[in-house]
Order: structure tokens, then sequence, then C-alpha cells
């Protein structure tokens, strides 16, 4: 299937026809990566530097123009450069490589006529737009290509474009994630997907070593705003203080009575609570005055909030709420974004992929209250980016998993106050055989630290193949 054409890319990067040094060609994706790039896939070579106004937590020494002669061994269609490099495919000579992939997004972005989708948020991006990605699928009669989203985590300067730059035109629904670690990064990115909704998921202290404080952070979520279309809505956490939002259209949603109890003097437009099972939990919400009744496959109140949001982005794009409703139970989460494992009795959750003092909260309380059928115990790594508040956040957090029967403690952020089962510097300095000597039938073992202490690692994986010996 083709996703852009010669002469689309010619148009959307600006480029001459001239400049061109071929016929006209197809191509049916994008990638920056040689090594996960397919046949008929336009490799587009960039550097390892961010844009202005960007910064990135790893810095890649890399340069794509390195690996022009590995992407046409494996397929290329066409090849984006800003160097006169060799190549036996078709080239779009740029002059700079990511400013051509953004042009190529904008480009992307204007000729789909179907609802775009913005999701923001310090904890739960992934998860969301999995959600609703999974749920409007299962709404469309079998034509899954109707609903293009983001995969992974792309939700940086190049993430969100290559995102954008891989929607075909014909999606009627587009999905993505729109993150920061920095001021001043989520309204440019805002700007580029032009959201026809925007969803604000939370506010939490995630990276807050690089703001100056909880409300800085806010702000800055909240300028998601600053992208949606004429007309565009806005889908907040209720309660939140919204002075300056640029949006006239607020939906709310929080935890609440299902009764009807009011948060104060007012009650959300979505709201519901969530009551643990043993297999998750059953969720009875008001979802804009439609009561349902649904079904997760997780636990803990933070993924009740997720589900109510994403409801709320389902109505107001006119999907069938019920529907959605009866399809949740069907759904998983990400990869090491909660998702449970169970190994010859053992059951391990996968919360390795990232970590700040909130969602570590979450997923401590909900293994506290998990059904007592043998041991909780928890691999915990530090929580980065939190600057000069890391050794108070990382006490409160070991307060909490005094709780559990068993904690090892990871990174130098917990180094004073350890787990009682031990503490590492580095998550491979743990004896896997002798940790799983101390796990017996029945236990459940929670992994839940940043992306460096354990997802970078595979350590869940090497945990699972162990238990598979």
């Amino acid at each position: 299937m083709s996703l852009w054409s010669s002469k689309e890319l010619q148009d959307a990067s600006l480029i001459t026809p001239a400049s061109l040094d071929s016929d006209d060609y197809q191509v049916s994706g994008i990638s920056i990566d040689s090594r996960t790039l397919v046949s008929g896939d336009l490799f587009i070579a960039l550097s390892g530097d961010p844009a202005a106004g960007f910064s990135t937590s790893s810095s890649d020494p890399r340069d794509g123009h390195n690996f022009v002669s590995s992407a046409v061994a494996n397929g290329a269609a066409s090849v984006m450069v800003s160097k006169d490099v060799k190549s036996d495919c078709p080239k779009l000579l740029v002059e700079n490589t990511l400013s051509g992939l953004w042009r190529l997004a904008a480009y992307s972005r204007k000729r789909m006529g179907g609802k775009i989708v913005g999701i923001t948020g310090s904890s739960g991006k992934t998860t969301a737009r999995y959600w609703l990605e999974q749920l409007l699928k299962k709404q469309e009669s079998g034509n899954t290509a109707k609903t293009h989203a983001s995969i992974g985590s792309l939700n940086n300067h190049w993430g969100v474009p290559l995102s954008l730059a891989r929607m075909p035109a014909e999606s009627k629904y587009g999905i993505f994630e729109i993150g920061t670690n920095h001021p001043g990064e989520i309204a440019p990115l805002s700007i580029l997907v032009s959201p026809h909704i925007a969803l604000l998921l939370n506010v939490l202290p995630a990276h807050i070593g690089n703001f100056e404080s909880l409300l800085d952070i806010q702000n800055e979520k909240l300028s998601i705003a600053d992208g949606l279309c004429e007309g565009g809505l806005m889908i907040v956490p209720f309660g939140m203080n919204l002075q300056g939002l640029k949006s006239q259209k607020v939906i709310t949603f929080g935890l609440t009575d299902i009764s009807g109890q009011e948060i104060g003097e007012k009650k959300a437009d979505v709201f519901g609570k969530g009551i643990a099972e043993s297999s998750g939990t059953k969720v009875v919400a008001n979802i804009l005055g439609e009561e349902v009744s649904y079904q997760l496959n997780t636990k803990g109140d933070h993924r009740v909030l997720t589900s109510l949001a994403v409801m709320a982005l389902l109505s107001t794009l006119g999907a069938d709420v019920q529907q959605a409703a009866r399809d949740f139970e069907s759904l998983t989460n990400p990869d090491g974004r909660g998702n449970e494992i169970v190994i010859n009795g053992i059951r391990i959750i996968d919360d390795s992929y990232n970590a700040n003092p909130a969602s570590m909260s979450f997923a401590i309380k909900a293994l506290t209250a998990t059904t007592r059928t043998g041991a909780r115990i928890a691999l915990l790594g530090e929580m980065l980016e939190l600057g000069d508040q890391s050794q108070e956040r990382h006490q409160e957090i070991a307060i909490e998993a005094k709780e559990l029967d068993g904690v090892i403690t990871i990174g130098e952020g917990f180094r004073q106050t350890p787990g009682n089962w031990g503490h590492y510097a580095s998550c491979n300095e743990i004896d896997i055989a002798q940790l799983l000597s101390q796990v017996n039938v029945g236990d459940t073992l929670l992994i839940k630290g940043s992306n460096k202490i354990f997802s970078q690692l595979n350590y869940v994986k090497k945990l699972v193949d162990y238990l598979s010996l």
C-alpha cells in the first residue's frame, strides 16, 4: 500500500522537481532506523541532535547518513539526506533532515480529513493511547486501517512528527502522544498535531528536576491547548485550575461515588469508581450522562482514571460507548505498563517502563490491595529527573513500601532508604537465582522503576526466562 508518492514527498519537503534524481516512485512507510526498516520505506537520515527548543534525556552521537547504505541494502525505496551521499535509490536532498521530517508531518496532517486526538500527561499516556486505539479499531468492522496511532513512546521532537508522517491520508482517526521533559516543548508539538480533542491525563512530579514547580509542569501540560483546532475540546482531570487555558470547551473526569455524591460543590462530567476484584477491577461510571459498567484486566485507581478519560474521548468522538464498555475486558496494557505475567504460579506485574513518585505510589497501593494468596514483593528502581526533590520523594516511596512483604531497591535514589530485602546500585548486581529462591508459588512480584533501570535492560524478560527453565 502506498503511503507517499514521490510527488507528495517533493511537495511536502519543498524540493523542486529539478532536484529529484529519479522517475516517479512510491514509499509504503517511513523509517529513521536502518535496522528496523522494511522494504519500501523512506529512510530519513537524522543526526542525534535535538531540534532547537527541545532537549533529550540521552544524546546519540550517531549520524543517520552513515547508515544510508544499510538502509538501501534493507530495501529502502528512497532516502532523505542533507549530504550528497552515494545511494543506489532515489534521494530527497534537503537542508536539514529533521526539518524535512517535520515538513512531511505537517503535510500529512493537512491531507488527512478525519479526527485527531492529542494526549499528554505525566503518566499513563501510552496506556490511554493504546486503549483508545484498540477500542476504536474494534468499532471499525474489521477495517483497522481507519485508526492510526503513534507506537511505543514516540512523543518527542522526532517521535511526534514521525508518527504523523506515517499516517495514511484516508485515516478516520489519528491518535498521538505528546510528551515533554523540559519547558516549552509541548506547544510546538501540539501545533504540529493540531488536534480536535486534547486530553491532559494528569499532572505529577515527573521531570520535576527540569521545572521550577509542579505549577510549571501543569502549565506546560496545558499548553497542549495551543494547538487545538478552532472549536477544539479539552479533556482534563476534575478540580484542575484552568486559569489561562486556551480552550472554550472543557470536559472533566474524575473518581467519585457512582450514586452521584458530589466532589465539593460540583461533580465531574465523566465520573466513576473502581471495585477491586480478584482478576482486575470492575468500573461503574457515568460518561456524560450515559451509565456504563466495564471490566479492567488491571488494578489501581490510576488505571480507573485512565479508563474514564478514554471513555470521555470515545464519547466525544461519537463512538459507541456501550460497545466500548463491552470491549474493555479484552484489552491488555502495553508492555511494561502494568501488564501481568504468570509463570509457574508466580505472578509478575511488569510496570518497568517508567516511574515517577505518583505512578510508583499507585503501583504500590495496587499491590498492597491485592487479595492475599502469597507474599507481595517489589523490585523498586530509582525515579530519575527529580532534581532537589529526589531524596524526599524516594523516602516517601520507601515508607509506603514498608507494607509489602519484601522490597529490593535499586539505584542511587534509594541508597539512603534500602528495601528490607536489600539494595543494589544496578539490577545487574542482583543474583536472579537467589532472588527467585525467595519467591514461592502464589507470590506477586512488582517490577517498577524509571526506564533506564529495568526496561532498557529487558530485566523482566530475564526473570521470565529464568522462571521458565
